[in-house]
């Protein structure tokens, strides 16, 4: 049985800070990071169809669009086809370090969830998301948390407050590419993939530096923000820039505890 379509926000989220702990034997990296979900976001609409597909979204390999893989993901739990159509309206953008496809990917699961009526539950979900990518768990619930290992670590953390400027230089840097940079260079500061990010994409160094210190790079780029206290404040931040530019403010969690 299934229900009709329906509509989901997907949140964008920021790094807050981000340090890299090692790696495992499997060659992924265990980090500690500080999420934090934002205003921004996309919207997805799913709904019951004959055969599966997707419009909207980013072109790319349909094995390799996390909305897809979360498709599949699920049906392979679930033992049965969810054919699905899917329809993206992006606001995130790609490539940018902000979360865009793991959050459509989330939202694409629980949309999945609701309209097909499997009620699964939280943990279910929750291991389906990890398949899937290391940040999917998180925007299962949102809001902010202290993420370890490669994601599966969730921790709720108080929201911060405030809002956010957020820039982006109009070009995304590859997330693989960032890591192995980063096994050569290593990285410090707030957000321990910014040299390594820089190293990738050197087009980063001149936007980076034209931002000011006040700017921290989020996840492993190519977007940065910077902190403000009201959205004036914020806006202000922005005037002077030419490139995407959005204000986001804190989102509360929206999943289970």
């Amino acid at each position: 049985m299934s229900l009709g379509a329906l509509a989901l926000p997907a949140h964008a989220k920021l790094n807050l800070d981000l340090r890299i702990r090692g790696r495992r034997l499997g060659g992924r990296h265990e980090l500690s990071t500080r999420f934090q979900a934002v205003s921004l976001h996309d919207l997805i609409m799913v709904e019951p169809a004959t055969e599966s597909s997707l419009s909207g979204g980013v072109p790319e390999p349909p094995e390799e669009d996390l909305v897809l893989k979360a498709l599949h993901a699920l049906e392979s739990d679930v033992g049965r086809e969810l054919p699905a159509r899917f329809s993206l309206h992006k606001r995130i953008p790609p490539g940018s370090g902000l979360g865009g496809g793991s959050s459509d990917a989330a939202a694409a699961l629980v949309a999945l969830n609701r309209v097909y009526e499997l009620r699964l539950g939280w943990t279910a979900l929750q291991r389906i998301a990890l398949s899937v990518g290391a940040d999917v768990a998180f925007f299962l619930r949102g809001g902010a948390a202290r993420a370890g290992g490669v994601g599966e670590r969730l921790e709720p953390v108080q929201p911060v407050t405030g809002c956010f400027a957020l820039a982006w230089p109009g070009y995304g840097v590859s997330t693989a590419a960032v890591y192995q940079a980063w096994d050569k260079v290593g990285g410090d500061g707030e957000n321990e993939l910014c040299r390594a990010a820089l190293m990738v994409e050197p087009r980063l160094a001149a936007f980076a530096e034209e931002l000011g210190p006040a700017w921290q790079m989020t996840g492993s780029g190519s977007a940065f923000f910077a902190v403000a206290p009201d959205l004036a404040k914020a806006r202000r931040l922005l005037e002077p820039l030419r490139c995407w530019t959005a204000v986001a403010v804190p989102v509360a969690a929206w999943g289970p505890d």
